[in-house]
């Protein structure tokens, strides 16, 4: 592998774990708070957020840095828009966290997720058709999503 592919695949795993980092970093003290609140029975110790979500970053950006080096000429359409899908669905990611734990708003953050998990599926079937790596690293991240579907709208009927 040449170094320009290192530090392309760097680049896309530092841009997902930079949002994710600020993202943690603007909602520490909300966290704090979350340990007070009711959780509904599958809710996980607070210590597997950061681990689960560090690396859900990391399979993010291989899985753009796999849908970026897809250069076939008939597929820049969808390389285009699956990139484009993965910005916003990061932005979107970025600011469900100040949603959820700083405003506390946990109806308006399901509803946010809802779009957010949207997103995430249409890049799902982007990328399955720009690359199977991209696709399968993708998969754990939908399904956590859905996962913290269940908990926020848990969240928002326990409280």
């Amino acid at each position: 592998m040449n170094k320009e592919k290192i530090k392309q695949i760097i680049i896309a795993i530092i841009i997902p774990l930079a949002v994710g980092g600020l993202s943690a970093f603007l909602t520490k003290d909300g966290t704090k708070a979350f340990e007070t609140i009711n959780k509904p029975t599958l809710s996980p110790p607070s210590i597997v957020f950061p681990i689960v979500w560090t690396i859900l970053y990391i399979l993010m950006g291989l899985a753009s840095y796999f849908i970026y080096r897809n250069d076939d000429y008939n597929l820049r359409f969808d390389r285009k828009n699956a990139l484009l899908i993965y910005g916003i669905q990061l932005i979107f990611n970025f600011f469900w966290s100040i949603i959820f734990f700083n405003l506390k708003t946990y109806y308006f953050a399901f509803i946010w997720l809802l779009i957010m998990w949207a997103l995430i599926f249409i890049l799902l079937m982007l990328s399955k058709k720009l690359d199977k790596k991209a696709f399968y690293l993708l998969i754990p991240y939908f399904i956590w999503t859905t996962f913290a579907g269940y908990l926020n709208i848990s969240i928002a009927l326990l409280n």
